[in-house]
């Protein structure tokens, strides 16, 4: 999304058999974006991954308006999937600053993460008329000392998921260092609303700043970038939100050497692996985690110099995985080819400034955020 003051936009690109992809169009969310408070100032202006979701069951897609604290949700033609259409209104998000949303696993609950100076999380179902309709004791404030716009990115919250089983809505929150960021979990009961109080899990010994997070499948765990070492993993076996039981001996810090920035992830199924990029070396690094949550690096490939890699995703096409990673100081997306664990390929970027100026549409690289895709399920 463009995340302008003046207005803030989705920009959809088509997705070919080879892994390509080409400007299609872009969609007014009718909300406003917003920039951090950061110095100096940057992309990243959210601090956060998830600002933009699309959720492939409920062929939807949702995207925060940092600057009129709002949420818009868009229905997606599974035929065509870049024309996308705004189902309702824009909602209050009931805070400041959001900056990230999730949906659970079959697109009917969508939850925001507000990083302002009004911060917790908030949660509606998913209405195809009406579109985001506010569920009942889900409001849950996160307590933390911020403004905003947001201050960061030490210090701010960062992403929001479900657990794999739905029973669960976490949110990340980076420390300041020397002191450690954490984990902040609700329960999810069957009507959607949310345990009250949020358990606090901290990361293993060294963690730092504990930004995006991917589920490890299978595992009832999750790989957290940590921009302040490499990545973290975090074990919820033992986590009881009701009993604010939050340490696990398996709770894990892997340090990625000569890193920048660790900040965003993702996780192919294909190869089995993660691949997280890194905003101030540009480099997307593979990340192997075993049956015993242990993480191994697997290999490293440089993307262009400079271009500041931040949100990534992955589609699946024709039975192969493929990477996109936005790279907002060139205006543009990267993609790679996932052939097996080990073997990524460089595809090349795809520039979206061209296109986007033939439209009329306002791109500034230090506000460019968020990456999501959307492929149709046979």
């Amino acid at each position: 999304m463009t995340n302008e003051a003046d207005g803030n936009f989705v920009v959809a690109a088509q997705l070919a058999s080879d892994g390509s992809l080409v400007f299609n169009r872009a969609v007014s969310t009718r909300g406003l974006g917003s920039h951090g408070i950061t110095s100096p100032n940057g992309p990243d202006g959210l601090f956060s991954q998830g600002s933009v979701k699309a959720s492939a069951t409920g062929k939807v897609l949702g995207a925060v308006n940092p600057g009129s604290n709002t949420v818009s949700l868009f229905s997606i033609d599974p035929q065509n999937p870049v024309q996308i259409s705004m189902i309702g209104q824009p909602a209050s998000t009931e805070g400041e600053f959001p900056m990230s949303m999730a949906f659970n696993k079959n697109g009917t609950q969508a939850c925001v993460l507000n990083g302002g100076q009004v911060n917790g999380v908030n949660c509606y179902s998913v209405d195809a008329q009406k579109g985001l309709v506010p569920i009942p004791n889900t409001l849950r404030a996160l307590g933390l000392n911020q403004t905003t716009p947001a201050n960061g990115p030490a210090g701010s919250t960062s992403h929001i998921v479900f657990s794999e089983d739905n029973t669960k809505l976490i949110a990340s929150i980076k420390g300041i260092p020397p002191t450690p960021g954490f984990l902040a979990v609700w329960d999810v009961a069957s009507d959607g609303s949310l345990s009250q109080d949020f358990a606090q899990v901290a990361p293993g010994s060294g963690g730092l700043l504990p930004f995006s997070m991917t589920i490890i499948p299978g595992k009832n765990a999750i790989l957290a970038t940590d921009a302040g070492v490499g990545f973290d993993i975090f074990d919820f076996s033992t986590v009881d939100v009701a009993k604010n039981e939050t340490s696990s001996p398996k709770n894990s810090v892997v340090p990625i050497s000569g890193q920048g920035a660790t900040c965003w992830s993702s996780f192919s199924e294909q190869t089995g692996n993660f691949y997280l990029t890194d905003i101030i070396t540009s480099m997307v690094t593979e990340v192997n985690v075993d049956n015993n949550l242990n993480g191994t690096i697997v290999k490293q490939y440089p993307q262009t110099p400079g271009s500041a890699t931040i949100d990534n995703d992955i589609a699946t096409l024709n039975g192969k995985d493929f990477m996109y990673v936005l790279e907002p100081n060139a205006t543009s997306v990267a993609v790679l080819s996932l052939n097996a664990p080990g073997q990524a390929q460089n595809l090349g970027s795809f520039n979206l400034a061209a296109q986007a100026k033939s439209a009329g549409l306002v791109i500034n690289p230090f506000n460019l955020q968020g990456m999501t895709t959307f492929v149709t399920q046979k």
